[in-house]
């Protein structure tokens, strides 16, 4: 028995659907400047712009690692990895100068000197209880870190916050 036309193009439609509901084009309708002032102003709290160009050197850290989407857009819309409703919440306006100036300097190329490889962040009063997770660096309101082998891991407490130091 033969598949019916219309049996095959319904099954063409669900996989294009799935295929743009993937990672990579779920938020097609944002540029990367969107998704990356998104994940700022929704990570950073806009608290100061180390923390947003800490931030934003992680999500460029995600996408050039291989082991995330290899978008901007890809990894702030990826289910359960940043803020609830990062895509979909409305910013105030007022708040979107320094947002976007942040966003614009690390697409070009800005990153947190403190920063190094990590992917990792999470807010500067939690504690988590593992043991590896290797800390470089709390500001912005955010501790950010990496993850190590628990042998390899030389700052398991998150340092003093640091302010002040990324340009612009």
């Amino acid at each position: 028995m033969r598949p019916r036309a219309s049996h095959i193009r319904a099954a063409v439609v669900c996989i294009l659907v799935a295929a743009g509901l993937s990672g990579c084009g779920m938020f097609s309708r944002h540029s990367p400047q969107d998704c990356m002032e998104r994940a700022m102003y929704f990570e950073s709290n806009r608290s100061s712009r180390d923390g947003m160009i800490a931030v934003g050197s992680v999500v460029m850290n995600r996408v050039e690692s291989g082991q995330y989407p290899r978008s901007v857009c890809g990894v702030v819309g990826q289910r359960g990895q940043f803020a609830p409703g990062v895509m979909s919440k409305k910013m105030n306006p007022k708040s979107l100068p320094l947002v976007r100036e942040a966003a614009r300097s690390v697409l070009r190329g800005e990153r947190h000197p403190l920063i190094g490889n990590a992917m990792f962040f999470h807010a500067a009063g939690y504690r988590a209880g593992y043991d590896n997770m290797h800390y470089v660096l709390v500001t912005g309101g955010n501790a950010f870190y990496e993850r190590r082998p628990s042998d390899q891991v030389t700052r398991p407490v998150p340092p003093a916050p640091v302010e002040g130091i990324t340009g612009g």
